[in-house]
């Protein structure tokens, strides 16, 4: 199973193409349409996958800007006080959420890549030439953080109903930790 949904994405538009579109019947014009678009909407997702998490952070400094606009030109009654205080306090909120979101998705995933690999370079070192005690303390530990890893990812999939006892496996929302 893979969690990435770019490959998702690409898994499903093959099976669409090689698997789907040839066993609909050709006379079948409006089912030939509806998966011909499918397929297009999937790629432009698979297209604009990336972009998302940028589009939404540009949106946000977009809106601040507006905000900050309409906070020092507001003038007016008690109505119009009112509003503008509590656009103050959800502007500065938005703004330090905004402060928080600097890193691109890519280089998130790159960073995870990196110290995936970098680690395990480190336990087949340690195989290779580290104290016994030390050999038993990361296996320990490469059990345990597998068995987590494991959980996570069945986690993830829960919806596709692989799971024989699925009232028996958390919530992702349960396990993924907040950042801030």
């Amino acid at each position: 199973m893979q969690i990435r949904p770019a490959i998702q994405l690409q898994g499903i538009m093959k099976t669409m193409k090689d698997n789907v579109l040839p066993a609909i019947d050709p006379n079948n014009k409006v089912a030939i349409e509806q998966t011909n678009l499918i397929l297009g909407t999937l790629s432009l997702m698979l297209q604009r996958i990336d972009l998302e998490y940028r589009y939404d952070c540009d949106e946000l400094q977009r809106l601040l800007g507006f905000s900050n606009v309409l906070i020092q030109q507001t003038k007016g009654g008690l109505e119009s006080r009112s509003a503008i205080a509590e656009l103050e306090i959800v502007t500065a909120q938005c703004e330090d959420v905004l402060d928080r979101a600097r890193v691109e998705p890519k280089e998130l995933l790159k960073a995870v890549r990196s110290l995936r690999a970098k680690v395990s370079e480190v336990i087949m070192a340690i195989f290779l030439d580290g104290e016994a005690e030390s050999k038993k303390a990361i296996r320990e530990g490469v059990l345990a953080h597998a068995k987590e890893q494991l959980l996570r990812e069945r986690s993830w999939f829960i919806q596709q109903g692989w799971e024989p006892d699925s009232e028996k496996v958390p919530a992702i929302e349960s396990l993924l930790k907040k950042l801030h």
